[in-house]
């Protein structure tokens, strides 16, 4: 099986904090893949770093086949349009309304036309579960469940091969978050996506997630199927999983 992130003794410090402390894990292609563990463990900081938008202070890690460590400016650039991001609070340019912010990336990065970025917005819209009609709503006009949706679209508006969720369910209401994750689950299918995903959400986690990686105590405690966790001895997944344990 095809690995699409390989990382392998990675460590990271803040001045004198070490955060983490030699993680190894891989994800592979077409899975949804959950990073988890205890407020303040690392795993956005994690997350960030395989975006490119936080450097490590050790070890490898490895994105589509690309060592994040050495890679050039120019091959760092044609690295992050294969990949989206949503970011825990969507992130979106309050200054724009739905259209604008989704069809960011094409007008930043692509040379399409202005037809053409205008159907591929108007698709992505489609393809979240958003209504047309609400292209041209503001950020501050919606609720957070469209908020999540829109800045969802964003991040397949370049059609990545891999999607980065931060806490995609965090501040939605039960259904929203439900509904959440069956179109997760739908996107992964209908668009043969590798996800990567920071949760708390244990709802979310079993309904979703396909293998996960437990950081704690500055390490990997635990990277398999969720059926495995119950023996692992760990505080932190004794109390987090003990309901489903």
């Amino acid at each position: 099986m095809q690995k699409v992130i390989e990382v392998e003794g990675v460590k990271t410090v803040f001045g004198s904090r070490v955060v983490h402390d030699g993680l190894n894990l891989s994800v592979n292609e077409g899975e949804i893949y959950g990073l988890l563990g205890p407020s303040g463990c690392g795993k956005t900081t994690l997350l960030r770093e395989m975006v490119m938008l936080q450097n490590y202070n050790g070890g490898i890690l490895r994105v589509l086949g690309e060592d994040l460590g050495g890679i050039s400016h120019k091959n760092a650039q044609k690295l992050r349009h294969q990949w989206g991001v949503l970011f825990q609070a969507g992130a979106l340019f309050s200054s724009l309304n739905l259209k604008e912010n989704i069809s960011l990336p094409l007008l930043e990065y692509t040379d399409l036309s202005q037809k053409m970025i205008d159907e591929i917005v108007a698709f992505k819209i489609e393809l979240v579960g958003l209504k047309p009609d609400d292209a041209l709503l503001y950020p501050s006009q919606i609720s957070g469940g469209m908020k999540k949706k829109a800045a969802l679209a964003r991040a397949l508006a370049m059609d990545p091969k891999l999607l980065f969720l931060d806490e995609p369910t965090s501040g939605l209401d039960p259904i929203s978050a439900r509904e959440f994750d069956a179109l997760i689950l739908k996107l992964r299918s209908l668009l043969g996506l590798s996800i990567v995903m920071v949760s708390h959400d244990l709802q979310s986690i079993y309904d979703t997630l396909d293998r996960v990686a437990i950081i704690d105590e500055k390490k990997i405690v635990y990277e398999g199927s969720l059926e495995g966790i119950k023996d692992v001895p760990s505080t932190f997944i004794q109390t987090f999983f003990k309901e489903r344990l």
